[in-house]
């Protein structure tokens, strides 16, 4: 794939800082975390690393590290065919429906300010909803398994809370003694799925509100009386609430590279970036009440910004669950059995997928040095590597061990570091020895473990510092 010629860690460098002086009255510093990680991200703040074939030595250019961080467009894909290839042993030979849960705008506003409760009610409504239809004996009168996923953006990056569930179109009895098929592989209906989830969810949020759960800015504070809160929750029994019910697709191979697709995505990806010029970002997005006509749309600088901000999850709040025969308690106990029922005998009649992450040329971490400038890390770049391999010439990587790296603080005036057994200095030595360090020399000693002998005072940090995206 062609690699996108604008980023959104460019916004962040160009005016990142700028938009965080701009917006200190709302921003909080899980904001900036994510911004700052981004602007990091594969780049000499983070480190890199080298590749290195096994047959011809051959060393490709500095990689740097990636930030790893879950609301990055770049970091996801190794995410995702990792958790893709754990999945592959919970698939069932049935085929599978897709299931989307929608909340109403009307919502919108207390969303924003109690996004970790109503994120929790939206995942156990929609999951008690198909749970309790499916027991039902009137659709199909079984229990089933199946995992969510939370998104919380529109093809606009606004505010869209919805949940992705891909359910087996199938289900063990009761008694689990055998696996029940739908004949017609609707055993969901959709008017039945928008009564429970809308009355399950409504009366979970009233539920919360006794409690105490819910939080009302200044906008909202009349909310937070109970008559005007009920008022405010009677027109929702009024609006259609939006269940979507995709036509079944394909068996377990297809779903693999299905699932890629709604597991780890982010608010919106690097390749639907079109330019960035006058302080205007223009991206494209994809109209759905016009057959999913590509269009284009320019917002300032500052709000393709908050509209992304928007989208980030509390933290620790985990936006991947598993239900019913595939819960985390419960798979393990269930599942094994589950297989001969359904009629795929074994684990072992799977045929293994080969995922994008199994290839024989591996990126592992390899020497790394590093000098500072002025407080900023970057790393020096091997100098005109020489290719000994043709292209169609399949090479092996390995790591080299140890790994000497090198780390320098700039208030440190010498470091202490052990010798590795590629050091010029006896190999059994343990005795630490003493570097001179400076801003403008590169320290490049053979070495195991570095660290700073003269650690930098400890000062009070305020809760927004100034932060350099450049």
């Amino acid at each position: 794939m062609t690699p996108p010629a604008l980023e959104i860690a460019d916004l962040i460098r160009t005016a990142g800082a700028a938009f965080v002086e701009r917006n200190r009255q709302w921003i909080r510093w899980r904001h900036v975390k994510v911004l700052l990680a981004m602007a990091r991200c594969r780049t000499a703040a983070l480190g890199g690393h080298l590749d290195e074939c096994i047959r011809c030595r051959h060393r490709t250019p500095i990689s740097y590290n990636s930030c790893r961080n879950r609301h990055c467009p770049k970091c996801q894909t190794a995410a995702r065919e990792k958790w893709i290839a754990a999945r592959h042993k919970e698939l069932l030979p049935t085929r599978y429906l897709h299931v989307v849960f929608t909340l109403p705008r009307h919502l919108a506003p207390l969303v924003l300010r109690n996004k970790k409760v109503i994120y929790d009610l939206l995942f156990r409504a929609s999951a008690e909803t198909l749970l309790e239809v499916a027991r039902d004996p009137r659709h199909l009168g079984a229990e089933i398994g199946f995992f969510s996923v939370l998104h919380t953006w529109n093809q606009k990056l606004r505010i869209h809370p919805h949940v992705h569930c891909v359910v087996p179109a199938g289900g063990l009895s009761l008694d689990h003694t055998r696996w029940v098929r739908s004949p017609d592989n609707y055993f969901l209906p959709k008017a039945v799925l928008r009564k429970v989830f809308r009355g399950k969810f409504v009366a979970a949020l009233r539920q919360a509100f006794r409690n105490g759960e819910l939080r009302f800015p200044e906008k909202l504070k009349l909310l937070a009386y109970p008559k005007i809160f009920a008022a405010w929750l009677r027109p929702l029994y009024r609006k259609p609430w939006v269940v979507y019910l995709k036509p079944p697709f394909g068996g377990p191979e297809y779903v693999l590279q299905y699932l890629g697709r709604y597991t780890h995505r982010v608010a919106i990806s690097n390749h639907r970036l079109v330019s960035f010029a006058d302080g205007q970002v223009t991206f494209r997005w994809r109209d759905s009440a016009h057959h999913n006509e590509q269009k284009l749309t320019a917002v300032s600088h500052d709000k393709f910004l908050r509209r992304f901000l928007l989208h980030i999850l509390p933290q620790g709040f985990v936006r991947i669950r598993h239900f019913g025969l595939l819960a985390c308690r419960r798979r393990r106990t269930t599942l094994p059995p589950m297989l001969p029922v359904v009629g795929c005998g074994t684990k072992s009649a799977y045929r293994r997928t080969h995922f994008l992450h199994r290839r024989r040329c591996r990126s592992l971490s390899l020497s790394q040095v590093w000098r500072t400038n002025e407080g900023h890390r970057t790393a020096d770049r091997c100098r005109n590597p020489t290719s000994f391999s043709t292209p169609d010439q399949l090479c092996g990587m390995k790591r080299r061990s140890p790994t000497p790296t090198l780390r320098t603080l700039p208030r440190a005036t010498f470091l202490s570091a052990f010798p590795s057994n590629r050091s010029p200095r006896s190999a059994s030595s343990t005795t630490p020895f003493k570097v001179p360090c400076r801003r403008s020399q590169l320290v490049s000693p053979s070495c195991r473990v570095l660290r700073s002998a003269a650690q930098p005072p400890r000062t009070s940090r305020p809760l927004l510092p100034i932060i350099e995206f450049a």
